[in-house]
């Protein structure tokens, strides 16, 4: 499930805001172009054994991605929450971070074409939003929201979805791999390219450096972290409370 960040504080005097925020329209587009620069470096990497596979949404699902981001990347956030790996039938499938086909279309709104990706596997396909199968964690997600906050605006008037890392590992037999399943120096090299291009986005978008989050799972765990470098340090106590 994904990671929630706080940005900071909320309460500088709104003529500080404005002198330091840039317009709406200029934060979506700067977090595009940021986007599209990682996707750049990322296309460099090369994977060894027991790599088959990688899909990036992000290129093949570009039209629903950006009408996402376009929608609701607009003005400061009080809280990030950060996808951590892509899943085979969540932002694999429209380009949503934490995806999940019918909560893009009925409570986002968000639509638009999915290509082919250059390699395809038949377990998954890639079948944008038409693909029939539900992504638990992701329904799990944003039901949760949209049970709390009624509308999706609502929503996104506070907080904004972003996938830490848009690449989706898939073995040869299709089974889904994690980060932590890759060779160490491949796995360096990806988690090194994705905290970086976190701390630009944060960097264009005056969010700062240091961040609390609070990670969501079937109950609620509380955890600490900091962006140091390009690298996010994450410590998990050994407790959690229900929502």
């Amino acid at each position: 499930m994904p990671q929630a960040f706080l940005l900071g504080s909320t309460h500088e005097p709104a003529g500080a805001l404005m002198e330091l925020q840039p317009s709406l329209g200029s934060v979506a587009e700067s977090f595009l172009e940021e986007e599209l620069r990682l996707n750049a470096e990322l296309s460099q990497l090369q994977f060894s054994e027991p790599v088959g596979i990688i899909y990036n949404a992000v290129e093949y699902a570009w039209e629903p991605h950006r009408n996402y981001v376009t929608c609701y990347c607009r003005g400061p956030k009080e809280a990030l929450f950060l996808g951590m790996n892509p899943g085979p039938f969540g932002m694999a499938q429209p380009g949503v971070p934490c995806g999940e086909v019918s909560m893009d279309w009925d409570w986002l709104g968000i639509g638009g074409i999915v290509l082919t990706p250059p390699q395809e596997h038949p377990k998954p396909p890639v079948l944008g939003l038409e693909c029939p199968r539900s992504e638990v964690n992701g329904a799990r997600f944003w039901g949760f929201f949209r049970n709390l906050c009624g509308q999706s605006d609502v929503f996104f008037h506070h907080c904004f979805v972003h996938s830490l890392r848009p690449l989706l590992f898939l073995a040869p037999n299709g089974r889904s791999l994690t980060p932590a399943e890759l060779p160490a120096k491949q796995q360096e090299q990806l988690l090194g390219i994705c905290d970086a291009g976190l701390c630009q986005q944060g960097r264009r978008q005056g969010i700062g450096h240091e961040i609390k989050s609070e990670l969501l799972t079937g109950g609620c765990s509380w955890i600490r972290g900091k962006i140091r470098c390009g690298r996010v340090k994450v410590s998990r106590p050994a407790f959690s409370s229900q929502l």
